[in-house]
C-alpha cells in the first residue's frame, strides 16, 4: 500500500482535451493539497467488514479488484477541481458529473453514466430559535453527491451539517447490510437525508401551530412579514424534497442493475417516508397561505376600525367648528349676537349635538 504522500493529483480531463490530447502532466507544487484536507475517509469493505489499514484511493480500488470482491467508499468534503481530478481519473467518473459534484447548488437528481450512477441530494437542518415568529432563518441546506459503481462509492459533501460519519458507523455496525454492496451505502445515505426531512417538518409543524395560535389571538403583535419568512423557509424545504420524488421512484423500480433487488425493498421504505414529507410540505404551504390571508384580512379590519374612529371623531369636531365658524364671521345683524344668553345657548347646543352624535357612533360600533 503506497503512502498518502505519494498521491499526485493531475489536471482534469477537460484541460487535457484542450491541450490537444497530450499526456496529462502533474500539477505544480503550489496546487498539491494533502489528501487529508479534502478526503474525510477512504475505506475498503469486504463481506461487510472494513479492511484494516489506511488507504489511498488508487491503492484501495486496486486491492478490491485484486480480491475480486468488496468495494471502496471514499468520502470527500467540498473538493476543488484539482483535488477531485485524481480520484475522477482513477474511477473513470464522467466529467459532467464531476463538474456538478464540485459546483454546489445542484437540483436533486439521479443520472446514469455508463456503469456509474450519480445522485444529488439536498440536506436540510432545522435552526432552532426561542421565538419562531421573530426568526430570520429556520432551515439551512447543504448537498450530498453520490457516485455509485460496481465496486466503489464516492460521496461529495457541501455544507456544515451534511456529515455522513454517523451513517458510516451505523453501516459498519451492520455487516449484513453493508455486504449488499455499494447500493446499500446509497440507501443508507438517502434514508439519512429523508429522516432529516421528517425531523425538520415536525419542527416546522410546531412553529406553524404556534404562528396559527398567534394569528388568531386578540390584540396579537404578530405581523405578516413573519409568516412570509416561514413561507420562504417552507419553499426552501420544498425545493429540496419535491425534485427528489422522481429519482427515488426510479431506484425502487429497477432503474439500474447497480441497485440489486435486495436493496430495492429498502428504497421503497425511503420512498414512503419521502412521500409523507412531500404531503406535509404541501400542507404547510396551504396553511401558510391561509394564515397570510387571515393576517391581511385582520389588518384590513383593523384599518377599517381605525378609519371609523377617525371619521367619528372628525364628525364630532366638525359640529363646534361649524358653529364657531358661523359666529366668527363678524356680522352685526346676526341672531342672538347681542343677547346675554347667546353664548351659553350655543355651548349647550354644541354639547347636545356632539352628545347625540357620540351616542349614535357608540351604538353603531364606531367608537
Amino acid at each position: 500500500m503506497p503512502p498518502l504522500s505519494s498521491i499526485r493529483p493531475v489536471i482534469r480531463a477537460s484541460a487535457r482535451n484542450r491541450l490537444g490530447g497530450r499526456p496529462p502532466t502533474t500539477l505544480p507544487k503550489k496546487l498539491r493539497v494533502p489528501m487529508s484536507a479534502y478526503v474525510v475517509d477512504c475505506a475498503v469493505y469486504v463481506d461487510g467488514e472494513r479492511v484494516e489499514g489506511r488507504w489511498a484511493h488508487d491503492a484501495a480500488i486496486e486491492e478490491v479488484r485484486r480480491r475480486g470482491e468488496g468495494f471502496v467508499w471514499i468520502g470527500l468534503h467540498e473538493p476543488s477541481d484539482e483535488q477531485i481530478n485524481g480520484i475522477a481519473e482513477t474511477f473513470g467518473l464522467h466529467e459532467l458529473a464531476v463538474e456538478d459534484a464540485v459546483n454546489a447548488h445542484q437540483r436533486p437528481k439521479l443520472e446514469r453514466y455508463d456503469d456509474t450512477l450519480f445522485m444529488v441530494l439536498k440536506t436540510v437542518c432545522y435552526v432552532g430559535h426561542a421565538e419562531p415568529t421573530t426568526a430570520n432563518e429556520l432551515v439551512e441546506t447543504g448537498e450530498v453527491m453520490v457516485f455509485v459503481g460496481r465496486d466503489f462509492v464516492i460521496t461529495v459533501r457541501h455544507g456544515r451539517h451534511s456529515g455522513l460519519r454517523d451513517v458510516r458507523h451505523k453501516l459498519e455496525a451492520d455487516p449484513e447490510q453493508l455486504a449488499l454492496g455499494p447500493a446499500s451505502v446509497l440507501h443508507a445515505i438517502t434514508d439519512h437525508v429523508v429522516d432529516a426531512y421528517l425531523d425538520v417538518t415536525e419542527a416546522i409543524e410546531d412553529d406553524i401551530d404556534e404562528m396559527e395560535a398567534e394569528v388568531f389571538t386578540p390584540r396579537s403583535t404578530m405581523d405578516a412579514e413573519q409568516i412570509y419568512v416561514m413561507k420562504r423557509e417552507v419553499l426552501e424545504l420544498r425545493r429540496a424534497v419535491m425534485p427528489l420524488v422522481a429519482p427515488m421512484r426510479k431506484l425502487t423500480e429497477g432503474y439500474s442493475s447497480l441497485v440489486p433487488h435486495e436493496v430495492r425493498s429498502y428504497f421503497r421504505n425511503v420512498d414512503d417516508h419521502l412521500s409523507t414529507v412531500a404531503e406535509r410540505v404541501a400542507g404547510f404551504n396551504e396553511i401558510l397561505t391561509t394564515l397570510v390571508d387571515a393576517m391581511l384580512a385582520r389588518i384590513s379590519m383593523r384599518q377599517n376600525n381605525d378609519m371609523r374612529k377617525i371619521t367619528a371623531y372628525a364628525g364630532l369636531i366638525s359640529v363646534p367648528t361649524m358653529i364657531a365658524g358661523i359666529y366668527g364671521m363678524n356680522f352685526d345683524s346676526m341672531p342672538e349676537l347681542h343677547w346675554n344668553f347667546g353664548y351659553p345657548m350655543v355651548i349647550i347646543l354644541i354639547g347636545l349635538i356632539c352628545g347625540a352624535l357620540y351616542r349614535n357612533f357608540r351604538r353603531n360600533g364606531w367608537l
